[in-house]
Order: C-alpha cells, then structure tokens, then sequence
C-alpha cells in the first residue's frame, strides 16, 4: 500500500469508526458521538497502522498497551477493536445494555480493556505505571498510548503523571490530548490555545509535538517522531473539533453526551459515501515483535523464612510489614513496592534496600501512585504494593475506587493510623480508613495487632486474587501470637478466654493491646472477659464473634480506634444484625483529635484499659 493510498485508509476507517460510534449511541438512545468523532483520526492512525497488537489476543504481554483516559468515547474504542477483528462489529449496538459488556465507560470486563477509565484524569497515570513495567521490568519495547481529553487536563492528577513520566524517562510511552475545545457545559480552560499546552507539556519535560488532529499524515509523521524520542516522553497536542465531520453539529457546545436524535440518518449517510466501506481494504493489524521474559507463577507465595520472635521486645506491626515485604521480595521475583515518600516510616524501606530495582519511589503524588500501581499490576504479571501513611491514601480515594471497578490485586498498606500515633496530631492521624476501604468491592482489610499476624497479613495479601488493605500501626506492640500461628482470612483470634467469661471484647490493633490489659484489672476484681482479635475487617469473622457472644451472656464491647462510622463497631454490628437481645457497647474516637502522647489521646477519646473496665462494668 503506497503512502497515499494508506491515508486515504486510514481517513476512510476513522469515517467508519465515527458511523460506528453515531450508530451505537442511536441505538442506546445515549452515549458521546461528537466526543468520539473528535478522535476519529486519532484512533485511526493508531489501531490500524501504529500500534503493535493481537486483536485475538488482546491481554498479550508483549503487545502494545492502549488507555483511553476519556473514557466516555468508549464507543469508538469498541468501534476500533471490532473493525479489528476482536468481536463481531454487530455487537456494537449492544452499547450499554444490562447484558452487554459493552459499557458506557470502559472497564476489564471486555478482555481489550486493561484498566477502567471514565473518573477523568487517571488515564495516563495508568498508562505510566504500564511503561515503567515495560521500561524496567519487563525491559521490553512494547509501547505505550493513552488519549486524554483536554478538559480532564484540569484535573491535577494529570500533572502528577507528567512529572512522574519525565522523571524516569519513559520514552516508550506517547500521550495525546485531544484538544477538541469544548468540554461538557462551557469551553475548555485553554479553548484551542496550543502554544500553551506547549509550553505546560515541555516545563514537564516531555517532548511535545502539535498537530492538525484531523490529519492523517500529520498523525502519521507525530507517531514516528514519537517513536524516535530517547530518554523523555512524548505528548502529541492534537487540535481538533468536537463533532468533527458531522455537519452542523462540529464545534457547537451543547452537544456533549447527546445521541444525535433525528440528524443522525443524514450525517451517517453522507459519512458512508466518504468510507464507501464496499472497497475498503483493512490494513492489517502490525503483528507482535516485542519480547517480555516469562515470569513463572508460584500457586503460593510464602515468607522466605517464617516470623521469628522471641517474645522479649516489643515492635512496630509496620516494622513487622517491612520484614515480610523483604522476604516476600526474596522468594517471588514478582512482587514490586512503591511508596510516596514515606519509605522510612512505612518500613517499606526494607524492601527498597534489599531490591532497589523492584521499588518506585513516587514521591508526594499519592493520586498517581496508585495510578502507577494499577497500571503496573495490569496483565496480571507483577503484584504491587503501595505504601503511605493511611491518611494520604484517602487523597486516592477515586483512583482505588476505579482500581475496583478494574479488578485490579493492588496491595495498599496505610501506616500510621489512629491517636495512637500521638504528637502529630489529626491531619496525620487516619480514623476513617476503614469507612472508606470496607466499600471497595472484594477487597479484604486487614488489622493486624502483633508482628507474627502483621507477617501474615503481608503473606495472605500476596496470595489474595483481588485488592487488599493493611492497617499498620505506628507504636510499638508486645508479641501475642506463637511464630508457627496460622492465619486466615476472615477468620479472627481468640487470645483471652475462660469457661466463666461475664462478657466479649472485639478489637484490633493498639486497642487489643488496652482490652488485654483492661481483662488483667479486671481478673483482679473477679471479672473474666473473652477477648477477640479481629484480624480481618472485611470480611469479619461473624461466628466466632457471634459463638463467643452468646457464650458470654449476650455482651459485647467493641473498642477501635478510628471514628464511630464505618469501622470496626459497624462491620461487628452490621454481622450481628440479623440477632436479638444482645447488649452492646461500642467504644470509639468521637470527635476531631489532637496533638499529645499516644497515651493521654487514647485515655482522652476513652479508648484505653481504664475506659474498656468501665464500659465492661456498665454492661455488667
């Protein structure tokens, strides 16, 4: 195919995906066709004469990975991978039914589709994360594309990404921005002003290159510079018009999010005659040349050695993670860390030193961290876990939000919660992680309270198949399991018990540690309590709670540090709902902490021995 011949397919297939992307809203009666059109050529040039890939065998770890970060033009992105070949294009007008995996936005249900996008602004984040697997660790050359929209532009997650992108030099990743001026209600921030984007693009130390977004060999010419760029990536600012090609609606606001109603029959058939789809000849797809190594797959990542305490010194159950973390570095080649800036207080220090080349320090970005982190777990080849204090995680609430929604196995570890930290005071203190982890879909949330369950805890999440939280904690803790203790998930601990036992303690964490000392002072008032180490939040372990109740006259206490909503009380209430006639007592931090001892806050929020006694003596 000469060079003219082949823009001249590629301008007929974008025509082709903009009838496909009309076509599939009309039949939804929803959807974004004038955002889709916008990117037409975009996506033309791409999937039918850049990128390197299997249609048959899209999650291929050597193929090229593609991110749509607008994720609302998912319907010419189904459009590209059935023109393709990937499924029949006679689904498409399946968009957006309740049977369908064609959804409004794209998510990993359709095996094409790595990461779920939608929630803009996370896009290329994703997409760096993916780089920085195939730069270092695969040390492959597959590469990378995400299209972003120019609205989402705004978002500063973006930013984080360009900087991240930069600074590790990944040359084998290309954004585009389709700058098609217009975003949902008013013009974008910067309208069509592209010497600006420029400059945004350039200060971040990416090579930047401006086209005519609807030109096929301006794209054609973009690509190729960008696949010649070492050391620094690539942005193509791609100016373009919204609608683009569908007349009399190209650039004219009010038209995002819209099927285009009783326009569309016209414009479709004045599209058909530019595609005269009877004589297009498809390109065909550039095959696979890229190499990974093959990664061997244990059915069960251990410990490289067992916990090994000997009782005598107390630790730190974020110390106890770091251990694991380096033991699980040395017996599974597989397993990456990343943390943001924290590295020294998580602990997660001891697997950067051990295996520097497994590590990504992300910095102060934790939005695109976890971004990074989803990315790289994408193909199911690495196992990532994140690390920062528990409060900053919550500033990547949505990314974790759509991890779930991409099914990702990310392994986030948040330190430092609670007023059991102390002097730091509340903007340090996390008290409503667990409000927010325990509404992830199948993740499992775990609080460990000593260094042999925190090692386990490490163990267990590795070998989880979906996304995990670890609750570390900052102080010190005394040992209270054996070395050889097995654990499991949803499965909690008794670690005080009597036949005469007047009622039961449910906690975790630094206020395990307080209920054990309550139960000594009040073994000396003649008062024997049950104590339950919950382990696992989510999901809780409703029949040893439950047994232990009943077997204790129906009282219950629960004591956490954390706020009232969301945590521990409400995932033991909420199991224990369906029962009637139990008395309960739930302890918890009530209001905004402050600065002070670890001691003087948990007896100031009433979550210590003293105010455990007293709340076992009320129930009594």
């Amino acid at each position: 195919m000469t060079s003219a011949d082949t823009v001249t397919t590629l301008e007929r297939l974008a025509n082709l995906l903009r009838i496909h992307s009309i076509e599939a809203t009309q039949a939804s009666n929803s959807g974004h066709p004038t955002s889709c059109s916008s990117m037409a050529e975009i996506t033309s040039v791409l999937f039918f004469n850049v990128m390197h890939y299997d249609p048959k065998d899209p999650r291929n770890p050597a193929g090229d990975r593609f991110v749509l970060s607008k994720g609302h033009c998912a319907p010419i992105l189904y459009a590209a991978w059935a023109v393709a070949g990937a499924f029949p294009v006679s689904d498409l007008k399946n968009l957006r039914k309740i049977d369908s995996d064609l959804e409004g936005h794209p998510t990993p249900r359709l095996n094409f589709i790595d990461v779920a996008t939608g929630s803009l602004g996370q896009g290329l984040g994703f997409a760096s994360g993916m780089a920085y697997a195939g730069k270092y660790f695969d040390k492959s050359d597959y590469r990378v594309y995400c299209v972003l929209g120019d609205g989402e532009c705004a978002e500063g997650s973006v930013w984080e990404s360009f900087a991240f992108a930069s600074f590790y030099k990944l040359d084998n990743l290309c954004a585009v921005i389709d700058i098609n001026r217009l975003g949902q209600s008013d013009p974008t921030q910067l309208q069509h002003d592209l010497e600006t984007y420029r400059k945004r693009v350039d200060a971040f130390g990416w090579h930047p290159i401006i086209v005519n977004g609807q030109d096929v060999s301006q794209l054609l010419a973009a690509f190729k510079e960008a696949s010649q760029i070492k050391d620094k990536p690539t942005c193509i600012l791609a100016k373009t018009f919204k609608g683009s090609g569908l007349k009399g609606i190209e650039n004219e606001l009010d038209w995002h999010g819209k099927p285009l109603g009783d326009k569309a029959d016209g414009i479709v058939a004045d599209l058909r005659k530019l595609v005269n789809e009877e004589t297009l000849v498809r390109p065909e797809i550039n095959k696979i040349v890229a190499k990974v190594p093959e990664i061997k797959k244990d059915k069960e990542i251990k410990l490289s050695s067992p916990p090994n305490y000997d009782g005598k010194k107390e630790i730190a159950t974020r110390l106890a993670h770091g251990t694991a973390l380096e033991k699980l570095g040395k017996s599974c080649e597989y397993v990456i860390a990343l943390d943001g800036d924290t590295k020294n207080s998580t602990y997660s220090i001891k697997f950067h030193d051990a295996y520097p080349k497994r590590f990504v320090e992300c910095y102060i970005a934790e939005q695109n961290m976890v971004q990074v982190a989803i990315g790289i777990a994408t193909r199911q080849r690495y196992i990532s876990f994140v690390h920062t204090f528990a409060a900053f995680l919550l500033r990547a609430a949505d990314q974790i939000r759509m991890g779930a929604i991409s099914f990702t196995r990310v392994k986030y570890i948040g330190s430092h919660a609670g007023v059991s930290i102390g002097e730091d005071g509340p903007s340090q203190m996390a008290l409503e992680d667990f409000a927010f982890f325990r509404t992830i879909p199948h993740i499992v949330c775990f609080y460990p309270s000593d260094a042999v369950s925190a090692e386990r805890a490490v163990e267990l999440a590795a070998n989880y198949d979906g996304a995990v939280y670890i609750r570390t904690s900052r102080p010190n803790f005394p040992i209270l399991y054996k070395n050889d203790e097995v654990f499991q998930i949803g499965k909690a601990k008794i670690i005080v018990e009597s036949s005469n036992d007047v009622c039961t303690i449910v906690a975790g964490g630094v206020t395990l540690h307080e209920a054990v000392k309550a139960s000594e002072k009040l073994k000396a008032q003649g008062k024997a309590i049950r104590i339950i180490d919950a382990f696992t939040l989510k999901p809780i372990d409703r029949e040893t709670i439950l047994k232990s109740v009943n077997a204790t006259n129906n009282r219950l206490l629960v004591v956490e540090d954390h706020y009232p909503e969301g945590g521990l009380g409400e995932a033991v209430m909420a199991a224990l709902a369906d029962q009637t006639g139990i008395k309960i007592v739930h302890l918890a931090v009530p209001e905004v902490a402050r600065s002070g001892k670890s001691a003087e806050l948990l007896s100031k929020y009433g979550i210590d021995a003293e105010h455990i006694v007293n709340a076992v003596e009320k129930l009594l």
